[in-house]
């Protein structure tokens, strides 16, 4: 007898739908698997032998074929058992036939028939409501589900449970709790008046940002504040970060939709798979788990030279492609880069406080270490003192972050009404700079008179005039005036002859 059921498989961050086929034909018994089983996929057999024996079903004792299509797409993981117990189950005729083609399975089987949960649920139940299918998966995977919305849902514990649950699945609903954590907060930061403003600018336009600064002077303890300052994700935003989220397993099952920003911090020790994604199967990078928040490289020029020069194209297209021999996958990953370093080996050149150790040479090779094309991709390159001992001990009260949030969101709104919803400054083009960054003679002036001087590339001219345009924003001017120009020199510490 032949039987077909569906299930999926995940490409990239994208689910595509399979046909699980299985006949049951006099003849010697056996159980051949096809249609490029890789992995956990071909280990099932022995799964699906135990677990129908021990949920009370018959292992059919005849030949078995399994067929996964189509076939020229490789199957990964274990969430192939559930959909192949339904299919041997609907050939044997213990299960109506009628009543499985209108199922999506997706789900992992122990020994005992047990439904153990499995990672990439999000983006098979947005498959299996694009299909017009029903869903049936692990109990403990039915909140993730449930964000699929209006997606009738059936959720067991175990294979007999599942076979006696069909036809009486439900919608399940959806968690209406955020999970918001308060994060450290700004006004907890001591001085460094200018790297916070830094902060607000890059919250505010989307911007890059860089800061340079001895060991000590509060660099990562800001970089950890600017997830506060970004307005809160919207539903759509949320839904795609959690799509990455469930593929790599790191989604929380009781809640699981990302209502953070996230927030990566991967060592400099990491390679280059590791940071943009790749590997057999490709999975996704870091890069792609800040999709929608902040990435931070703490100590920049300790990342190895080619690790960093993969970030080009992911920061100015906002996705990366990576092509294998028999796949090319794409993932989103639209971040704002947050970076930090020392201005040299030591830390130390050019402080009050201590001596650098190190020749001019050793300073010149350290800062070699970062390529020009990637710092052109950096808007804000900002200086980070070491911080003076009479703030230390005055402990002045700062602006909190809920203050300057307040200023980010209403810079982001004055954005979105000029640029659509969820643009910003930063990702403007060519066209709309022409439009939204007119500058009237004395601001053309000065501008063109600072690139000569800084000989500035045309990528940074541009990026000039988009952090002038967010500062104007912020200000909630419409012009860009020679204040906002001179303020937005002051963030190009690579540029300037003196530093």
């Amino acid at each position: 007898m032949l039987a077909k059921v569906y299930s999926a498989a995940i490409i990239g961050v994208e689910a595509h739908l399979i046909e699980v086929e299985v006949d049951i034909s006099q003849g010697l018994p056996g159980f051949t698997l096809v249609g490029l089983p890789q992995g956990a996929v071909k280990e099932s057999k022995e799964r699906l032998r135990a677990a129908l024996k021990n949920a009370g079903f018959p292992f059919p004792t005849q030949k078995i074929t399994v067929n996964l299509a189509p076939a020229d797409l490789k199957k990964e993981g274990s969430a192939f058992d559930l959909p192949m117990a339904f299919a041997l189950l609907a050939a044997a005729g213990i299960v109506p036939q009628e009543k499985v083609k209108r199922y999506l399975f997706f789900g992992e089987l122990s020994l005992d028939g047990r439904l153990k949960p499995v990672s990439g649920v999000l983006p098979v139940a947005l498959k299996a409501k694009r299909e017009k299918l029903s869903l049936v998966c692990p109990a403990e995977n039915v909140p993730e589900a449930a964000l699929a919305r209006d997606l009738p849902v059936l959720g067991a514990s175990h294979l007999a449970e599942a076979v006696t649950g069909l036809g009486h699945e439900k919608v399940p609903a959806v968690s209406s709790v955020k999970s918001e954590e308060k994060g450290p907060d700004l006004a907890e930061v001591v001085g460094q008046e200018q790297a916070k403003r830094a902060l607000e600018i890059a919250a505010a336009g989307g911007h890059n940002l860089l800061f340079i600064g001895p060991p000590g002077a509060g660099k990562t303890m800001l970089a950890r504040r600017l997830p506060g300052l970004l307005p809160p994700l919207n539903h759509q935003e949320a839904l795609e970060t959690s799509q990455i989220y469930s593929v790599v397993g790191l989604l929380n099952r009781e809640n699981p939709l990302v209502w953070q920003r996230p927030f990566r911090a991967p060592h400099h020790s990491i390679s280059d798979a590791g940071l943009i994604g790749g590997g057999n199967p490709p999975r996704p990078g870091e890069i792609s788990l800040a999709h929608n928040g902040v990435l931070f490289l703490d100590e920049l020029p300790e990342f190895r030279r080619n690790t960093l020069e993969t970030l080009r194209e992911p920061l100015e297209a906002g996705e990366i492609t990576i092509a294998r021999a028999q796949l090319t996958v794409t993932y989103p990953a639209r971040f704002l880069l947050l970076c930090a370093m020392n201005p040299c080996r030591c830390g130390y050149f050019g402080s009050k406080q201590r001596v650098c150790q190190c020749t001019p040479q050793e300073v010149r090779r350290y800062r070699h270490k970062l390529s020009g094309p990637l710092l052109d991709r950096i808007d804000l390159q900002v200086e980070v003192p070491a911080v003076d001992y009479d703030d230390l001990s005055l402990q002045r009260p700062g602006e909190t972050t809920a203050q300057v949030r307040e200023r980010v969101l209403a810079a982001r709104k004055r954005q979105e009404k000029r640029l659509g919803s969820g643009r910003t400054n930063a990702q403007m083009g060519t066209k709309e700079l022409k439009q939204f960054c007119s500058l009237k003679a004395k601001e053309r002036a000065l501008l063109d008179k600072a690139a000569r001087k800084l000989n500035l590339s045309a990528r940074a001219y541009y990026r000039l005039l988009k952090i002038a345009r967010t500062i104007a924003d912020l200000a909630g001017e419409e012009d860009i005036h020679a204040p906002h120009l001179l303020e937005a020199l002051q963030y190009r510490v690579f540029d300037r002859l003196t530093w």
